[in-house]
């Protein structure tokens, strides 16, 4: 594979699941798909995880892959609509099951657990494509070092413009 391949692996991956993960957190608020439920007198997901945020999400996921997919070549993947919009919807699964088992422990919104938070939308991607495409161990290994690099990155430029209460 040759360095520009390798890039455009790279951008098939990361593109649509950063916009979906980064526009859920940006237009999120509202209620909470949960709906402020309990689960053994645990919320369920918590009020960070809601139908706002998570349609934005999808809608501006998708429309990336939208943009995306006239110059994806077919030697990635078949159906690049089709793998591009697993790549979205396993993006905010990923995020989402994160946040259910963050309350099952009792934790707050905000407490950080290390690599979880960081790579939880780039796992949940991935599994919902593994019968499309299985990706390189170098693509894995570049996309995980990039995201925990952007996601530190993202974040703190999210806490300094007030769309996060928190650094990380």
């Amino acid at each position: 594979m040759c360095d520009i391949d390798f890039l455009i692996v790279i951008a098939a991956y990361v593109i649509p699941i950063y916009v979906a993960n980064g526009c859920a957190l940006l237009f999120g608020g509202g209620l909470p798909l949960d709906f402020n439920r309990k689960l053994f007198g645990k919320p369920i997901l918590g009020k960070g995880k809601t139908f706002r945020g998570t349609f934005a999400g999808l809608f501006f996921g998708v429309l990336s892959v939208l943009i995306l997919s006239p110059f994806i070549p077919k030697w990635f993947v078949a159906d690049y609509m089709i793998f591009g919009i697993l790549l979205v919807v396993g993006a905010l699964s990923g995020d989402i099951f994160a946040s259910f088992l963050k309350r099952r422990f009792g934790l707050e919104r905000g407490h950080a657990i290390p690599l979880l938070d960081q790579l939880d939308f780039v796992v949940g991607s991935m599994v919902f494509t593994l019968q499309m495409r299985v990706p390189r161990m170098e693509e894995v290994l570049f996309i995980v070092a990039l995201t925990l690099f952007m996601h530190r990155f993202s974040n703190y430029i999210a806490y300094r413009i007030k769309v996060k209460e928190v650094p990380w």
